[in-house]
């Protein structure tokens, strides 16, 4: 009754009251073929909600958990420790909301936390301005290709292939229905693609990752000199933001966009998301920046408030005008993020960070004692790529099957290139134990 509240009678009532004689007539303009004729098979039919929790529980139970299990996995979702005051602090009335508010005067706390958000972002990505946040990061990398064919009034984006394949797949989506072309290098394994010969007139923008899809760790300044030099701008990705507390920002490196995905900090797993999407850019860029900004002002009294700054109202009334559709931002994602890396502190951030590092690196030492098994990186943070002497897929299921979450095989995410098949990308931060190192390694051992 809590879920289903209406009788037999009130059903009637109310089909009688819109003119139809049954609930199948409300659907009589879906055409028979794409109707089912029976029950779906297996689904069973309603149940209290005692009953719902526990056939539920069982389902979960069928997970092997990062929290039960050796966990290596990464390819742009990491695991690591978020502290018990991040969701406390979220969870507090005047801050649990998603959604950044269309009447800022009266929500000063919210607009102080997002003003401090971009304020962190900047400083992590050597940028000089952020906005509010964006949904995720393979989406704001959609958004910052669409930015870059604003600014530069071209319509050619040259992928890196050490970009993640599923922002890169999400990149192709949107040059399909926007109308830009879309030029993708062969996956980089190892490294050693070289992009700025393949820079050109006509080149918007270029997309690279760092560290790349398969952990590989880059300076990016000659590219971007040449990027420059042919009118192009150079957007840097960074799935692994904890990276940043360590390698050199892309601001350094002379990037024009970079977009971070910023899940790992303040943020768990949740099973692919809710994320948060981190935007910056530089100041001359800043009125082709999509999504909402916050700016600091004062009041008629001189007071210190906050606003938000250059939304343009075509996102909200005329989308086709727009410089962007993104009209909200990952709020509550966002609040995470700054509450952990407040607590952190810069010194903290670094610390974490080399943590991150160090534990990969006793990772890959042991993994390149097992015999044939080879360690492809001569350079990472927290991720990288070996290759196995078989096909990668059933080596990890293998591994699953003993309880072990061995890393993701490349050709999970790159199923139409067979060169890829025994690639196995690992991932060790803060939380990988030397007991959970030691049991994939004897796992891998007796699997291999």
């Amino acid at each position: 009754m809590r879920y289903l509240p209406l009788t037999d009678a009130d059903r009637r009532d109310m089909l009688g009251t819109i003119g139809v004689k049954s609930i199948d007539e409300l659907f009589r303009d879906v055409p028979p073929s794409a109707r089912l004729g029976a029950k779906v098979a297996g689904l069973p039919d309603h149940l209290g909600e005692l009953e719902v929790e526990r056939a539920f529980q069982a389902y979960a139970a069928k997970n092997v958990s990062p929290s039960v299990a050796p966990f290596f996995i990464g390819a742009g979702a990491y695991r690591h420790h978020v502290p018990a005051t991040v969701d406390y602090m979220i969870q507090r009335g005047e801050f649990l909301t998603s959604y950044t508010p269309y009447q800022p005067e009266i929500t000063q706390g919210t607009l102080q936390y997002l003003f401090e958000f971009q304020t962190q972002v900047t400083l992590l990505t050597g940028m000089e301005v952020a906005n509010a946040s964006m949904y995720d990061g393979s989406t704001g990398t959609s958004e910052a290709v669409l930015m870059a064919n604003r600014v530069t009034r071209r319509s050619k984006a040259l992928l890196s292939g050490g970009l993640h394949p599923q922002y890169r797949r999400i990149i192709e989506t949107t040059s399909h229905w926007q109308g830009f072309k879309t030029v993708s290098g062969k996956a980089d394994v190892e490294g050693l693609e070289d992009l700025i010969a393949a820079v050109d007139k006509e080149t918007s923008c270029v997309v690279v990752q760092n560290p790349s899809f398969f952990g590989h760790v880059r300076d990016f300044g000659k590219l971007a000199e040449a990027c420059h030099a042919a009118g192009a701008l150079l957007i840097v990705v960074v799935t692994e933001v904890m990276s940043l507390g360590l390698l050199k920002p892309p601001g350094e490196m002379g990037a024009d966009i970079v977009v971070c995905e910023g899940q790992s900090i303040g943020n768990g797993l949740g099973f692919g998301g809710p994320y948060v999407g981190l935007f910056a850019t530089k100041e001359k860029y800043m009125r082709q920046m999509p999504g909402r900004l916050v700016g600091e002002t004062v009041d008629a009294d001189g007071k210190r408030g906050f606003v938000l700054t250059l939304s343009t109202r075509e996102q909200h009334i005329r989308r086709e005008k727009a410089t962007s559709n993104i009209c909200t931002n990952a709020g509550l994602c966002a609040l995470a993020f700054t509450v952990h890396l407040t607590l952190l502190g810069e010194a903290g951030l670094t610390r974490l960070a080399e943590l991150n590092h160090a534990k990969a690196g006793q990772l890959a030492d042991r993994l390149a004692a097992v015999p044939g098994v080879k360690i492809v990186n001569d350079s990472f943070f927290n991720e990288f790529t070996v290759a196995l002497p078989k096909p990668a897929a059933p080596v990890v299921e293998a591994l699953a099957a003993k309880r072990i979450l061995g890393g993701v095989p490349v050709s999970r995410l790159l199923p139409d290139d067979k060169s890829v098949e025994t690639w196995l990308l690992l991932a060790a931060t803060e939380t990988a134990t030397d007991e959970g190192m030691a049991a994939l390694v004897a796992g891998l051992k007796e699997v291999l």
